[in-house]
């Protein structure tokens, strides 16, 4: 009742602002060549089907400016001579902000033929920001991770509704791509390589319950997921290329937002009033901190999730077309995980345990600095510069309770620190000779310092043991190339090479790229794309000690090599209308060198990665092996006429092969993954009230698991698996269907959003995991996450 009195008053105050309407918007931006990045002068913009014509042609500096545009989701062509004709549609025109929309065009080849394709820019799902990424890649902007049901505005959790991407986690938004551990991916940030930029991201993983990305900040980014451009490395599974936009250098603007990830406040404007210079910056704080705070309960108990972050960008331009861009995001996440709390008959908590009190807390901070510019006519120049660290530390107590269930004693289980800072540079160039080839070209090197500490106690024995405890610094440095050579109109061709060398072991690997793509007709295509992908060892796999006697220890992980993963991946697209889109991909993935033990057992580094608490295997050589393969389909239909969908699917196979030589499952080999979402668009009366409803259906092949041994669970008062009989035992299959009810308002000058995401509305009971308690002496099973309503409300002014 507190929570909807609250909500209630909130929407009263929104809605009391409503003022004399105002249906129109400024539509502007910057309009450039493809490749090198030069500002074409004189181009055309034009509103589709408005009378009079709405347009504007860019100015010596390729910008643009159309005014006066009705609120609603527009279209707009562009035209250049010499250059193919683009169409951009489903552009989301709103009274509460302007729309800045930057446009790259392609040169044309034979410039007496008309060709018209859907334009590289925002709104176009096709075609990524890297114009290199011919497989396995598409873009995601701000309206997807809002629209899409369950995305609750996280990347990650709106990337699972792709082909080839395993969700099934409702703790976590890991990805997993085609059956690979979420450790195989990349995450830049402007170009960056950045950490895990996720609350409660412990070390060692790519993901975690809630994203640091504010989603009102991102700008057009890219996914990939297989056999990806040489300007990418150290990742053998997936990459997150996520832009930061610019802020709005002409008009101030600001938004309010509650939601699943927080409240938040953010705005953007002109550094000053006659400069071109802008910024944005957005904060955000837990929401269930701040119900707390005010005594409402969600049924979280005393495991409380308290966060924030920053996310922030400087845009400073210069003379001759340069730019200065000052970026960066930081977060704090802390929870207090008491088993000494918890309701034992009926406690579902997916994070803690019963029999422990557990202490996280983490730190991770960005920054950077980039110039870009246009050295000539031909040849694009960006330099970055940035700084991560990330600070996590975990402390844990053991529980011991009486006959009554009530704790007696505690005594300390586990201690963790973990500390990391990294210095980063790198430089991407790219030259256009004419309109059939060009080349990008650039380094990245990364020098990493870290701390790493932990220490398990055994109380029964009265003994330690110290898992790792090291302080080094190591460096990586990277250096691509890629050639573009476009024959025809119908036929081009990528060649690159991606090299590195890791400094810790003093490994060095070169890695050949090719990719093929032919335009069957206007609008099909088929492609074809290879690679040879290599990812270091994580340095905390490599310092893990082996202890030999009481404070004697060595180490046997420093000589790892690189993990090797070859992709081979065909494509097939049909645009079979301007809005409709189908998309199938074949794909073969080998993976060697993965880490295994010594020892003969059933262990595999692919295995790891979408946990909480790193793996502490020592003695592991590069022996291991792994194999992926499937087909993968996409049917979709673009945002038109106030509908779209999504529906896509993957069948696959995942598996591996330890030390023991036997093939098994791998830990994601769920074998299928189908998911559906559809989306309607109501207009409620006049052009500035509108109803959308969001639905999203998701079924998973059940996960294969490593069945308990319950006998030595007894006698070790701990869960104890059937090591030589891993990931034989499989779940029931994943079903889960959110439903997402939005509104939205124009008012004269802002627009007001509220929606309700009512996720799992079956309440349907998903299995999380399986464990020995030992005071009950059972098995038991946990559940995912049943129904959920998570209110949202944004206001743009």
């Amino acid at each position: 009742m507190k929570t909807t009195r609250i909500l209630t008053g909130l929407l009263g105050i929104l809605l009391a602002s409503n003022v004399w309407a105002q249906t129109t918007q400024t539509v502007r931006g910057t309009v450039v060549d493809e490749v090198s990045k030069t500002p074409l002068v004189s181009v055309n913009v034009s509103l589709v089907g408005s009378d009079p014509i709405l347009g504007s042609a860019t100015d010596l500096d390729g910008n643009y400016r159309i005014e006066k545009v009705p609120v609603g989701r527009q279209t707009f062509k562009i035209s250049y001579i010499g250059y193919e004709d683009q169409s951009i549609p489903n552009v989301v025109v709103t009274a509460g902000k302007e729309v800045i929309l930057n446009i790259s065009l392609i040169e044309s080849i034979q410039q007496l033929n008309a060709v018209v394709v859907v334009a590289n820019t925002r709104e176009d799902k096709t075609a990524t920001n890297n114009d290199l990424a011919i497989v396995s890649a598409r873009s995601f902007n701000l309206d997807d991770t809002k629209r899409y049901a369950g995305a609750l505005g996280d990347p990650s959790r709106m990337a699972a509704n792709f082909a080839g991407v395993i969700g099934g986690d409702d703790s976590r938004n890991d990805i997993v791509v085609r059956g690979n551990s979420p450790t195989g991916m990349l995450w830049q940030l402007e170009g960056l390589n950045i950490p895990n930029p996720n609350h409660f991201g412990s070390l060692n993983s790519t993901g975690g319950p809630v994203s640091m990305l504010n989603n009102n900040n991102l700008d057009k980014s890219d996914f990939m997921t297989s056999a990806f451009p040489a300007q990418y490395g150290n990742a053998v599974a997936g990459v997150f290329d996520i832009r930061l936009r610019d802020g709005n250098n002409q008009k101030s603007e600001f938004v309010s937002q509650i939601g699943f990830n927080g409240f938040e406040a953010g705005a953007e404007g002109p550094l000053s009033k006659n400069g071109k210079g802008s910024y944005i910056a957005n904060y955000r704080y837990s929401t269930l901190g701040v119900f707390n705070a005010l005594g409402i309960e969600f049924g979280t108990g005393a495991n409380i999730p308290l966060y924030q972050d920053l996310n922030f960008k400087v845009t400073l331009p210069t003379k001759g077309n340069g730019k200065w861009s000052v970026f960066g995001l930081g977060g704090i996440s802390s929870i207090d995980l008491l088993g000494s709390e918890a309701d034992l008959e009926s406690s579902t908590d997916l994070y803690g345990s019963e029999n422990q009190d557990g202490f996280p807390r983490y730190k991770t901070g960005i920054a950077g600095v980039s110039f870009e510019k246009n050295l000539t006519k031909k040849t694009f120049m960006k330099l970055t510069a940035g700084i991560s660290a990330t600070d996590e530390t975990f402390t844990g107590d053991s529980l011991v309770r009486d006959g009554s269930d009530e704790v007696v004693a505690r005594y300390r289980q586990s201690e963790a620190a973990f500390t990391t800072t990294k210095a980063s540079l790198v430089g991407l160039f790219r030259t256009k000779f004419n309109s059939k080839n060009s080349i990008s070209y650039g380094f990245n090197a990364d020098v990493l310092n870290f701390d790493f500490y932990n220490r398990d106690f055994f109380a029964n024995s009265g003994t330690d043991s110290v898992r790792i405890n090291v302080e080094d610094v190591t460096s990586l440095y990277q250096g691509f190339a890629t050639w573009r050579h476009r024959f025809n109109n119908k036929l081009s061709f990528n060649a690159g090479v991606h090299t590195q060398y890791y400094a810790l072991n003093e490994q060095a690997v070169i890695e050949p790229r090719l990719g093929i793509q032919y335009m069957i007709s206007g609008d099909q295509s088929l492609s074809f794309g290879y690679g040879i992908h290599n990812q270091t060892q994580s340095p905390y796999t490599s310092y893990v000690q082996t202890k030999l006697s009481d404070n004697q220890y060595t180490l046997t992980n420093t000589d790892l090599k690189f993990t090797t993963s070859q992709h081979s991946v065909i494509t097939y697209d049909w645009n079979i209308s301007d809005n409709l889109r189908l998309k199938a991909e074949g794909y073969y993935q080998v993976l060697s060198n993965v880490p295994v033990e010594q020892r003969v057992s059933s262990f595999s580094a692919i295995n790891t990665g979408s946990s909480f608490i790193p793996v502490n295997q020592d003695s592991l050589v590069n022996t291991g092996t792994g194999t992926n393969y499937g087909i993968e389909i996409t049917l979709e239909r673009f945002f038109s006429k106030g509908f779209y969908f999504l529906i896509t699917s993957s069948v696959f196979q995942s598996s591996y092969e330890g030390s023991d030589k036997i093939e098994r499952n791998t830990a994601y080999n769920t074998q299928y993954v189908a998911n559906g979402l559809f989306g309607k668009e109501f207009s409620l009366g006049s052009k500035q009230k509108y109803l959308s409803i969001n639905l999203k259906v998701t079924t998973i092949g059940g996960k294969y698991l490593t069945p308990i041994d319950f006998e030595a669970s007894q006698q070790n008062g701990r869960t104890i698996y059937k090591e030589n009989e891993a990931y034989t035992e499989k779940q029931d299959p994943y079903f889960r269907t959110d439903l997402r009810i939005a509104y939205r308002k124009e008012y004269k000058k802002s627009t007001l959003e509220i929606a309700l995401d009512l996720q799992n509305v079956t309440n349907n009971q998903n299995i999380f995991s399986q464990s020995y308690n030992p005071r009950t002496n059972a098995i038991v099973t946990q559940y995912q996450q049943g129904f959920f309503p998570v209110p949202f409300v944004r206001y743009t002014f």
